[in-house]
């Protein structure tokens, strides 16, 4: 059974703040997701197999292949600032 209190401890670690009717309807809204959840575990799983997606998928990935590699001094002409052959940038305090 969730409660007011509940709602409220959820809503400061979310920092969050909340409305009295905010905090009355969220507790109707999770008291009733943990409803469902309760008859969800109530139904017998014990003749199905985990799964980790419903369909069977593969993932299908191409080949990385480099088409044009740029150099270093190309790289580097796109810097406005360089030092000892790497990107100069502001310090940051």
């Amino acid at each position: 059974m969730i409660t007011v209190k509940d709602v409220e401890h959820v809503a400061k670690l979310a920092r969050l703040e909340l409305t009295e009717d905010e905090k009355v309807l969220y507790t109707k809204q999770l008291g009733d997701v943990l409803g469902y959840v309760n008859q969800m575990n109530e139904v017998d799983t014990s003749h199905i197999e985990p799964m980790t997606q419903v369909v069977d998928f593969v993932n299908v990935m191409r080949d990385d292949v480099v088409h044009y590699e740029q150099t270093k001094e190309e790289l580097m002409a796109n810097a406005p600032e360089e030092e000892n052959g790497f990107f100069k940038v502001p310090k940051i305090n």
